[in-house]
């Protein structure tokens, strides 16, 4: 099996959209929830999201185009702008349009994407049934579909080798970047444009979070709802984002000259085969995730120094994922820093992984650990060190990611520091 490394990273998320502003609202414990501002919140209990502020596509991506994406696929086009140009991989053509450079054959995109354009089924519904068929937006179907993000990455970029999108919930983009890294260790792709878009904050997202009584109501305290953790969180906020990284075997990066930032060393996934909404409440299954992208990275528990984790600030997942990350490290789980930067982002759904991914990377190349905020009064359950508050610093050779998804999808991936 051929290396994997990355080469580049790109984000839009509620703390920064940008790889620079990310990382220095992580350094910072900077919170990006506050109240929604993309529609009237009235008549919901819920009226707190972590939205992504000030975004501004034409950045990245021509406007007719953008006009023709809904706004997951608007992200996940823009951040895959940023992670190829810091990857040296974007070159412009005789028409002035950024390409990608290399071969086009030998270039993959595989996303994750767990809902589609909500906003897109939304408002077609709303003329569907107010003004009849005829009145629907034209583009109803190819701008809601969750693979139109890989599409139209490959088609904005001029990629032409496979383009996936993998659909397991909230697990949606850590599964993506597994799927992306056996494409090139098996010699399918040379480069691999992977990671996880979401966006679907607006009355049908949280209308329907908010009847599965899963969303925080901490109204009036934006900024300290999001507490994984902590013995006071009452839900997760919903968050939106993506995060894209760009995959190379190492061959392929070191033969072309790139600055590599981080291995990608290993993947692991499983299914808990318990509940459609909740993790296995002994966390065996994530567990065995956890082992498994150990396993594959060639490397032991006690290795590595970094997890983190899916951290919701549900009442369920918290102590679930406590009980998931002992059972893969053992006594070494009172050794590991763990935190949760949905602390800071919300739950951005299948735009997580991939943020978190590079959330990794960062902590990784930086030698600092993200910190939990608002974790003033834990959980005598969780009972590991979080990271509470504040960024700790220190040496990361070894990170690791976990994602969990409804339905029961556990994916978890392992970087090292090249």
């Amino acid at each position: 099996m051929r290396r994997v490394v990355i080469t580049g990273m790109g984000v839009i998320s509620p703390i920064g959209n940008s790889l620079d502003a990310f990382s220095a609202s992580l350094k910072a414990g900077k919170s990006g929830v506050s109240r929604i501002s993309s529609f009237d919140t009235g008549d919901f209990d819920v009226r707190i999201a972590a939205e992504v502020k000030d975004f501004n596509p034409s950045l990245w991506i021509d406007k007719k185009e953008a006009r023709k994406m809904a706004r997951f696929t608007q992200f996940a086009a823009a951040a895959a702008g940023e992670a190829l140009e810091q990857a040296g991989l974007l070159e412009q053509n005789e028409e002035g349009r950024r390409r990608i450079k290399g071969d086009p054959d030998m270039t993959g995109v595989v996303l994750g994407n767990g809902i589609g354009g909500f906003e897109i089924v939304t408002e077609s519904f709303r003329k569907l049934l107010g003004q009849g068929p005829r009145r629907m937006l034209p583009l109803t179907i190819p701008l809601m579909i969750g693979n139109e993000a890989a599409g139209n990455i490959s088609m904005i970029y001029g990629t032409r080798g496979p383009a996936f999108t993998q659909v397991t919930a909230c697990a949606s983009g850590t599964d993506a970047l597994g799927q992306a890294l056996d494409l090139i260790r098996w010699g399918r792709c040379d480069v691999v444009i992977s990671g996880g878009t979401e966006s679907c904050i607006g009355p049908f997202g949280i209308g329907g979070f908010q009847m599965l009584k899963a969303l925080s109501t901490r109204n009036d305290e934006p900024e300290r709802a999001s507490r994984p953790f902590d013995r006071g969180r009452d839900g997760f906020v919903l968050g939106e984002a993506a995060g894209i990284l760009v995959l190379e075997s190492e061959d392929h990066a070191k033969g072309r000259g790139a600055a590599i930032l981080a291995e990608f060393a290993g993947y692991g996934a499983s299914a808990d085969a318990c509940h459609i909404t909740s993790p296995d409440p002994e966390g065996k299954g994530g567990g065995r995730a956890i082992a498994a992208a150990i396993r594959d990275a060639g490397l032991g528990p006690q290795d590595i120094q970094y997890y983190n984790a899916h951290g919701t600030s549900t009442e369920i997942n918290d102590p679930t994922e406590t009980r998931m990350i002992k059972n893969a490290f053992g006594n070494h789980a009172y050794k590991l820093k763990v935190s949760s930067i949905k602390s800071m982002t919300g739950h951005c759904v299948a735009g997580s992984g991939g943020m978190e991914a590079i959330a990794c990377v960062l902590a990784i190349t930086g030698g600092f650990f993200p910190p939990t905020i608002n974790l003033d009064n834990p959980d005598p359950a969780c009972d590991l060190d979080y990271v509470p508050n504040v960024v700790q610093y220190g040496r990361i050779d070894a990170a690791a990611s976990g994602s969990l998804g409804f339905g029961g999808h556990n994916g978890v991936a392992v970087f090292k520091k090249y």
